[in-house]
């Protein structure tokens, strides 16, 4: 029997308040991560480089930390690359505009009262997000992990008082299982997007089972040891079927300067005639950790249905 992921999970709620009805675009998502990153480097910056790479502190500040998330020294996972896995995943709610979801992953969850703080300066800025100036009123926290109990942990003037955070528990695996991607899911096969006509479950649970295992490796003491290679070959076996299509988002990148395209399948994938069990503790925790390209933003969102 392979072992289950241990990732820690906090889910919480900012919400504010504003003086004028907020406009945003259809994904803001992408204005929050990128106001809240600016807010976070003001709040914790203390040498005020140009560039976080050339800086000393660059393995020990929060910013990077959670905007570029270097691998540790000596890590053995992702030596070819920049950048780990983020420990936060923003959602957003077009019917909520005043209400930011956030949920920090593994050890993340230590520095809630400094990421709390780069939210609140972020949305009173000058320009405060995409030009909507909120006010900060209150933070709450789910008491489970499905987010049907919601405390009050914070507001303006009082002290916080989070709820432990632990790593939650899958239930038991159904028998069949519908998973509806609630927004674009963006994931590559031999380096190309995967399309809805050629969409497989395969698709999704080899990026899945990589960005848990890589969360569990740089964000928590429990790094995930499993059958990396027995899983992706089962899921391969899997039949679906899908009803899924493409949907684009657009974002603008300062980095880069120019308008980018985010776009993704959405839609519903359906699971049946096989055993769900070596598969559902990732299908299920993907529900909060996201999966794909562009996850901190809000991309990659779906939801099991049982």
């Amino acid at each position: 029997m392979n072992p289950v992921p241990v990732l820690p999970i906090g889910r919480y709620r900012a919400v504010f308040t504003s003086t004028a009805a907020p406009h945003f675009s259809d994904f803001p998502g992408n204005a929050w991560r990128g106001a809240l990153g600016h807010a976070l480097k003001r709040s914790v910056c203390v040498t005020r480089q140009p560039e976080c790479h050339d800086c000393l502190l660059y393995r020990s500040c929060l910013y990077p930390y959670f905007w570029d998330t270097p691998p540790h020294v000596g890590a053995e996972k992702m030596r070819k690359y920049e950048n780990a896995p983020h420990p936060f995943v923003l959602d957003t709610d077009e019917a909520e505009p005043l209400r930011l979801d956030f949920t920090l992953l593994g050890q993340a969850n230590r520095h809630l009262p400094v990421f709390i703080h780069a939210l609140t300066q972020a949305a009173a800025g000058p320009r405060g997000v995409s030009g909507n100036v909120l006010a900060l009123v209150a933070v709450e926290q789910a008491a489970s992990i499905e987010g049907g109990d919601w405390r009050r942990i914070f507001a303006p003037g009082q002290a916080l008082e989070a709820l432990p955070v632990r790593a939650p528990t899958a239930p038991p695996a159904p028998a069949e299982c519908t998973l509806e991607i609630l927004t674009p899911l963006r994931v590559k096969r031999e380096g190309r997007h995967v399309g809805p006509r050629d969409f497989a479950f395969a698709d999704l649970f080899g990026n899945l089972l990589r960005r848990i295992s890589m969360l569990t490796y740089f964000h928590t003491e429990t790094p995930l040891e499993t059958d990396f290679r027995g899983l992706k070959e089962a899921a391969r076996q899997v039949s679906s079927k899908a009803d899924l299509e493409w949907v684009e988002h657009s974002r603008y990148s300062k980095r880069q300067g120019e308008a980018m395209q985010l776009g993704g399948v959405v839609g519903r994938l359906t699971l049946e005639g096989t055993d769900l069990a070596p598969f559902w503790p990732y299908l299920w925790l993907g529900q909060f950790t996201h999966a794909g390209s562009g996850a901190t933003m809000g991309l990659g969102r779906y939801r099991v249905i049982d």
